[in-house]
């Protein structure tokens, strides 16, 4: 394989292979989850890329290459089974890649970044600060990430980054247990306000990715469907049944009672996501030639075919059961108790 020679993209964003003859070769980290084998099905039919993968943050990138697709830190499950940070591997990566000639990455982070709160700006722009929520710890470690992606930017001549923030991101084969907990969450929401929220269908975000790579743009993008969707919407999707809504503090109780007691789909760290808007705009995406194929319900309705407590882990719903077989213990011996007083009470009376 000649080697590619990496020019500036020219100021109407063509693309880095101007001719069949070019080749990029690329290195995806992240390629064995749903998302990873998009992007790499994308990128081989394209034609214009040579592929190759490492799939867990301790791999050694030993081919030569010109982007690296950082997609690792996003996988949100994989880190959750690994018990590892999206932090760890990040700079040994990125070393790894400069080592072998990367001059540009593309990063996929999350809008979570931007945080969950009641005085976010709507829509959220790729210009806004980044304040992710204290309690949820996966936001603040992608924020370290992109900065660490920004410093490797910074660091090198003729370098750039491409740093993708997402919303919540769906498919029928693949959405991960916190994108399904976000919206079993929007959905069973009990507070006064209506959130709105947006659903992503991997298919856009792998599109977006490409792009990126191809076009190597140099900034933060917004990935997100044109508008958005109504937790009330979000109930009648999932077939509940419309409820009360409750004051803000009452329906922070009752959440916390629910999720202690293993009836509710989301954590605590997680309750902003679905309290407040953090809705982002994706013009400057689209300004790049990107167009999402999937409405916000669509995405929705294929993602989330199945309840909140089919997404539980087997200790959880272990915890459950147990917690049931306890609960239905102690149903049984009040049972008992306040028959033998009232009988004692009868008795006493004759």
């Amino acid at each position: 394989m000649s080697a590619t020679s990496l020019e500036e993209p020219s100021s109407d964003g063509s693309p880095l292979h101007e001719s069949t003859n070019d080749v990029i070769r690329v290195v995806v980290s992240g390629g064995q989850w749903p998302l990873g084998r998009r992007v790499i099905e994308l990128l081989k039919a394209d034609g214009g890329f040579e592929v190759h993968e490492v799939n867990q943050s301790t791999d050694v990138i030993d081919a030569p290459l010109d982007v690296f697709i950082h997609l690792a830190p996003g996988d949100h499950d994989a880190l959750v089974e690994r018990r590892r940070s999206a932090v760890i591997g990040t700079p040994e990566l990125l070393h790894a890649a400069t080592v072998q000639g990367a001059k540009h990455i593309v990063l996929l982070s999350s809008a979570m970044v931007y945080g969950a709160w009641p005085n976010n700006p709507v829509p959220l722009t790729e210009d806004t600060a980044l304040r992710p929520d204290f309690g949820f710890a996966f936001a603040r470690q992608l924020a370290t990430v992109e900065q660490l992606v920004d410093d490797w930017r910074e660091s090198g001549d003729g370098r750039s980054a491409t740093v993708l923030r997402p919303v919540p991101a769906m498919a029928a084969d693949g959405a991960s247990s916190l994108v399904r907990a976000l919206a079993a969450g929007m959905g069973g929401r009990l507070g006064e306000d209506d959130v709105p929220a947006q659903f992503l269908h991997l298919d856009d975000l792998a599109e977006a990715v490409v792009l990126a790579t191809r076009k190597r743009l140099n900034g933060v993008y917004n990935v997100a469907p044109d508008g958005f969707v109504h937790s009330a919407r979000v109930r009648s999707l999932w077939g509940m049944a419309p409820r009360l809504r409750l004051p803000d503090r009452m329906s922070e109780i009752v959440s916390d009672l629910r999720w202690r007691f293993q009836r509710g789909p989301i954590p605590p760290g997680l309750r902003p996501y679905v309290r407040s808007t953090w809705l982002v705009s994706n013009g400057r995406l689209r300004a790049e030639g990107w167009t999402p194929t999937v409405t916000n319900e669509q995405a929705f309705v294929e993602g989330t075919d199945a309840k909140w407590w089919t997404m539980l882990t087997p200790k959880r719903k272990q915890e459950i059961a147990l917690g049931a077989m306890v609960t239905g213990i102690l149903a049984a011996v009040i049972t008992v108790l306040v028959a033998a007083r009232k009988y004692r009470r009868r008795r006493s009376t004759h």
